[in-house]
Formats: structure tokens, sequence, C-alpha cells
């Protein structure tokens, strides 16, 4: 196992940015299920992992780390396309607890950015290991690495590769993250660590109206199509309560400037969420919430007629990409989607 060398020096101050997540890759890091109470039915759960495992391996390498007791496990339903990595892990979201990875584009170096993960807040007790999952994956992976002192998820973030990073204040002001933290402060070390110039903020969900256990992942609600375009998902059957926050957190997108003063050219993916995860509690129904591998685009399915509409809407706006769909309903009730489970690793 090669060693990583701490960066002692915030990445921007040695010319290191966050790329878009449309920039090359050079793999696809994702970890396995274990048993936690939020699954319902853990089989069905590894079944759509390892599903998504083999629809992006299709683009690029995929690395699924298991814990050691389930690596056999892995390997046996991902089979040979997926190259399995034993390391100690509590459970799926290799986006939250994991490493975002930054590039030095003049030197073609690539380094790992280690957030303080607490379970999004104090959630769960249950993911000490997970704590430690993105330093011990920047270390096998003998990359330089930098532990920031935000708490908070790779979830929570989206760049443009331009310098534009948009956030949510529900997520990276709560006190349950980072307490005592003011938004000057935040801002700071958010482009210290990802190379961003500009910071946008939405409110994300300040009230926890959704009952979404991130509080209000900007993965969920928004992501980047090119620089200065948008992509922004409308439940147009929500109620009036979520309706008007997601109001709010479009018209705090509208009114904002990106890194080069653009204002934001606005994609609507409107969709009703009609049928999807009604009958549980803690449910991602977020259509947004899908992967970019290269070449392709890997989105999650519901079983539900609004799934083919997304489909073609986001093969219109990702035009040139191959668009494939996994049915992820047993795994949408742990609180995740398809973006939450997976990770780049810039080429």
């Amino acid at each position: 196992m090669a060693r990583a060398s701490l960066i002692l020096q915030a990445p921007r101050e040695l010319g290191f940015r966050m790329p878009a997540e449309w920039a090359p890759h050079r793999r696809c890091w994702m970890a396995w299920p274990t048993v936690h109470p939020q699954w319902h039915d853990l089989a069905a759960v590894e079944q759509v992992v390892a599903a998504v495992a083999g629809a992006i391996a299709r683009f690029e390498p995929v690395i699924m780390v298991a814990d050691p007791s389930q690596a056999g496990r892995a390997q046996d339903l991902c089979g040979g396309y997926v190259e399995v990595l034993p390391l100690p892990l509590d459970d799926a979201w290799m986006r939250d607890a994991g490493p975002s990875f930054v590039r030095d584009d003049a030197g073609g170096r690539v380094a790992g950015v280690a957030w303080r993960f607490n379970a999004w807040g104090g959630y769960s007790p249950a993911y000490q290991q997970d704590a430690q999952l993105a330093g011990r994956i920047v270390e096998h992976q003998g990359l330089d690495a930098y532990h920031s002192c935000l708490t908070l998820e790779g979830g929570a973030l989206h760049v443009d590769g331009d310098g534009t990073l948009v956030t949510t204040e529900s997520v990276v002001l709560d006190p349950n993250r980072n307490p005592g933290l003011d938004r000057q402060q935040a801002e700071s070390e958010l482009r210290s660590a990802t190379g961003a110039e500009k910071i946008v903020w939405l409110p994300g969900d300040p009230d926890g109206i959704t009952g979404d256990m991130t509080d209000g992942h900007v993965d969920g609600i928004m992501c980047f199509v090119e620089p200065g375009v948008a992509l922004f998902e409308l439940d147009v059957s929500a109620d009036a309560e979520i309706a008007a926050l997601e109001r709010e957190n479009r018209r705090a997108l509208e009114l904002a400037t990106d890194a080069r003063g653009r204002r934001f050219e606005i994609v609507d993916l409107a969709v009703e969420h009609v049928g999807i995860g009604e009958d549980h509690d803690l449910y991602c129904s977020s259509y947004i919430n899908f992967y970019l591998p290269n070449g392709g685009l890997v989105m999650p399915a519901y079983g539900v007629a609004a799934d083919a509409t997304v489909r073609a809407r986001l093969a219109e706006v990702f035009a040139g990409r191959e668009v494939v769909m996994v049915d992820i309903d047993a795994l949408a009730p742990g609180g995740g989607g398809i973006h939450c489970i997976t990770q780049q690793q810039p080429a």
C-alpha cells in the first residue's frame, strides 16, 4: 500500500482545484452496503449497488470498497467488471464519507480532500469506520491528502470547474456540523479546500420539512450542466410547503452570479413524484441525483411513468451522453440515490 503525504498548505495555494463532474475520470469509487436499520431488504440493496456499479463500469473503471467481512460477497455480486477493495466500512454512502478529489491542472497531480464526517450532523452513531474512510482511500492510492476543518459531506457541494461552488446554508452552517461557524469562515475554507473562487449559497432545507437526513444536500436540488448553466429539479406534484421551499432555492440561484459574473441559465427538470416512495418516511426520490461517468449518465429509476420522461429530458440536456437507468427502489429508502453512492476520481 502506498503512503499518502499530508498537505499542510491549502490545496488552492498549491494550484489544486476541484474539476467539474463531467471532466474526464480515472475511476469511480463506490462502497458496499452493510447491515443498518435503514435497509428494509439488505439483499435487494446489494443488488441495486451491484447494478449501479455494472452500469458505470461500461464507461469507466469502478473500485468497490467493501468491509473485509463482505468483500467476497461484493465480488460475487459485482463480478469481474468491478475491483473490490477490502477496507473497514460502515455503509454505502461513498459521496459523503469518502474523499473529494482536486487536481493540479498544471502538473496533472490529483489529491484527496477529507472532510470531517459526523454522519450528517449526528444522524447515527454507527459510522465510526466511515469517519476514517476518506483518509484510508487517499492513503491506499498514495495521493496527497488535505484534511479540512469543515464537517460536511461531498453531497453538500457542486462545482462548475470554472471557479464556482454551490452549497446550502442548512448543511454547512448548521450547528450540528460546524457550531459557531459563520458564512465568511465557511467560504474561506471551501475556497481553500476546493480552489473555488465564488461560493453560491442556497437555503437548502433549514426547517427540515423534507425529512431528508442530510439537512438539504445540494445534490438533491441542482447540478451543473456546464459553466453558467444549472439543472434544477422541480417536483410539480409537491405539496405547498415543499413547493415553497423549491421556489426559495430556485430564487436564490436566479439571483446569484457565478465566478465569472454570469447570471445562471436555469434548466428546469420538472417531474411528478407521484407514486415514488410514498410508503417510506425516508426516501430519496431525486432524479437529479445521478452520476456522470465518462461519456454516460447513470440515472435513478423508480418503476413509475416519470422515469421515461426524465430519461428523455436528461438525454436532451446532456446531449451526446448515453443515458442508462437503474431501478433504485430498494436503495432509496436509505435516504440516498446514485450520486450519493458514487464519487469520481479525476484523470
